[in-house]
């Protein structure tokens, strides 16, 4: 896949909105035109990257993970899953999926583990699990438990039917005692405005995305077992002691297969 700087890319606006260096004029425009409908986003963004953090900082330590599949990495930021599974756990093993070229570059130079550790980077589609899955496993050992993660990404994939039979290749390919982990944005808060803003996305030529509500994020987590507080928005998963709770128009939650 080739670098085309003419065309806003979903990645390199989010490190846009996270005060990040890695964006070019396409993409700094749309963050902003996007931002005059809903400007919360930023908040929104936060809250997810620190969701990430919460998410992964408890399988790592209370949940005994050492495996982590993160699909749709994204250009690497603050407390990136491989920093804080390693911070928790020095031996934990991550691969890291995406598929555009500049956020691969970024992880391979960023992106180290641990001496103890692995992190490995596959080029790939989430619309292609088998890649993903035979990638994956030169790293990961899929006799033993992996959370999969998928933040901000089964957005771009639009049809139910679809998303779903991706999900579902992936969980089937993992133990009892696996978990997923995903965030989607939602029609939930700001409902209109994020359908706007969705609306203006789907029109720059960038990669297609949608909005889904409760119910359809609940979906993919059909055969698993939702943990408290359920499918929320991703200030109020588990949020640190102190921490101030805003609802965000990203929604997330993290189910264990049984």
């Amino acid at each position: 896949m080739s670098l085309d700087t003419g065309i806003p890319h979903s990645a390199r606006i989010w490190n846009y909105w996270l005060q990040g260096k890695d964006h070019f004029e396409s993409d700094r425009a749309a963050g902003e035109q996007i931002l005059a409908l809903v400007p919360d986003l930023v908040t929104s963004a936060r809250a997810d990257r620190e969701f990430l953090h919460r998410a992964v900082g408890f399988l790592a330590g209370e949940a005994g993970i050492r495996q982590f599949l993160d699909i749709g990495t994204g250009l690497p930021s603050a407390n990136n899953t491989h920093e804080v599974a390693q911070g928790v756990a020095p031996d934990a093993r991550i691969v890291y999926v995406d598929n555009d070229p500049l956020v691969l570059a970024h992880a391979r130079a960023l992106l180290t583990s641990t001496d103890e550790g692995v992190s490995d980077y596959i080029d790939a589609d989430l619309r292609d699990p088998g890649t993903i899955l035979e990638g994956a496993a030169r790293t990961l050992d899929f006799d033993k438990p992996v959370a999969i993660m998928l933040l901000g990404i089964l957005n771009f994939i639009i049809a139910d039917e679809q998303a779903e039979a991706v999900l579902g290749q992936l969980i089937d390919a993992v133990p009892p005692g696996s978990y997923l982990v995903v965030s989607h944005p939602t029609t939930e808060v700001h409902g209109e405005a994020m359908t706007e803003a969705v609306r203006l996305w789907n029109s720059t030529g960038g990669a297609e995305m949608r909005l889904r509500d409760k119910a359809g994020v609940e979906s993919f987590f059909a055969g698993l077992e939702v943990l408290e507080p359920g499918i929320v928005t991703c200030s109020a998963w588990r949020p640190d002691a102190g921490g101030g709770i805003e609802d965000v128009s990203h929604f997330g939650g993290v189910g264990r297969k049984p």
